[in-house]
């Protein structure tokens, strides 16, 4: 086995530029070249030390794939993570030879070492499946086959439930949100966000890209999703209310195309500002940290479920790929499906 190495200086091993590049990708900041339309390096990899490789496999997943930007982020900063362990690993920047003949020894002991970090089992399931995709790109690529990656399985994951906030919470998260804001326009942006959160399920990056354009709230809305699915959602009146009374507020001269919710110096609303909002409001009305934005997400499914609608509607509405991820409601709301089976068997 290969002894790790305790620590190496950057001078030793320059990998802090590649990082650096592969953020910049990740970030949509470099646009890398020498690979053409199908991802194959252009000239031959061998020789390429590893943080090139990775550079055009993120270029691949970003451009040829189309991974949401969340997604590229993740495998980018796990892979990353990967790279710069296997530096200290083996001694030196690993290269395609490196890579080829890498064991799953050595792929467990990063995967230990992330555990040893305090990392959940959910993150390094993502770390293993970034590697594994990798490998696979590799192999269609360029014909660098590694079966004892292949073969790795990821660790099982305890199952999560998810945490809705109650309706109650709900209700008072977005009566709270209006009245501490220290202008009624960002008040009013607030509620209108939180709005798509809890009365239309919308993720927090969705929710955001809601266009000038989309101004007044239409009954349908477009929404783009991850992976680039489109899905159409409706809006009940007080989500479509809430937007409206933001749009004649909101203070800067915006076009069609530019992201309506604004922060206080006219730069579009971040994600961070929404987290940070919902905790501030959280701690103020004594929720527990587990009231966050998607748990009001979380909760329009569940309080859909348990007002009768189907998984289909739901999953259709939450834009889910898979019915599989859609039921994990059903647990959440096993009350109401106990009663419904009570009621509607034969022999109940």
């Amino acid at each position: 086995a290969r002894a790790p190495m305790a620590s190496m200086s950057a001078s030793r091993w320059p990998l802090s530029a590649a990082l650096w590049k592969v953020s910049a990708l990740m970030n949509g900041k470099v646009q890398q070249t020498g690979a053409d339309r199908n991802g194959v390096l252009n000239p031959r990899p061998v020789g390429m030390v590893g943080m090139d490789i990775l550079a055009h496999f993120i270029t691949h997943i970003r451009d040829e794939r189309r991974l949401a930007a969340n997604t590229v982020e993740a495998y980018g900063s796990d892979l990353a993570g990967f790279f710069w362990f296997l530096a200290n690993h083996l001694g030196e920047e690993p290269g395609v030879g490196a890579l080829a003949a890498l064991s799953a020894r050595d792929v467990r002991a990063y995967l230990a070492q992330r555990r040893n970090a305090g990392v959940s089992d959910t993150s390094a399931a993502r770390s293993l499946s970034a590697i594994k995709r990798f490998y696979g790109w590799l192999d269609r690529a360029h014909g660098i086959q590694n079966p004892d990656i292949a073969f790795l399985e990821c660790p099982r994951r305890r199952a999560r439930l998810p945490r809705p906030v109650s309706e109650a919470a709900a209700k008072d998260l977005l009566d709270e949100a209006r009245e501490q804001a220290e202008t009624p326009w960002i008040g009013a942006r607030d509620v209108a966000v939180l709005s798509l959160l809890y009365g239309a399920g919308l993720r927090i990056s969705e929710a955001l890209a809601v266009k000038v354009s989309d101004l007044p709230a239409p009954d349908v809305l477009r929404v783009v999703g991850k992976g680039g699915k489109v899905r159409m959602v409706p809006l009940i009146a007080p989500v479509r209310t809430a937007i409206d009374a933001y749009g004649a507020l909101q203070p800067f001269p915006l076009s069609g195309h530019e992201p309506t919710f604004r922060g206080v110096r006219g730069g579009a609303l971040g994600p961070r500002a929404v987290q940070a909002l919902v905790q501030d409001l959280r701690v103020g009305l004594g929720l527990p940290e587990t009231a966050t934005p998607h748990a009001l997400r979380h909760a329009f499914a569940t309080h859909l479920l348990s007002n009768g609608a189907d998984l289909r509607s739901i999953q259709s509405l939450l834009g889910h790929a898979s019915l599989s991820t859609t039921q994990i409601y059903t647990g959440v709301d096993a009350s109401r499906l106990q009663a419904v089976h009570a009621g509607a068997h034969p022999r109940a």
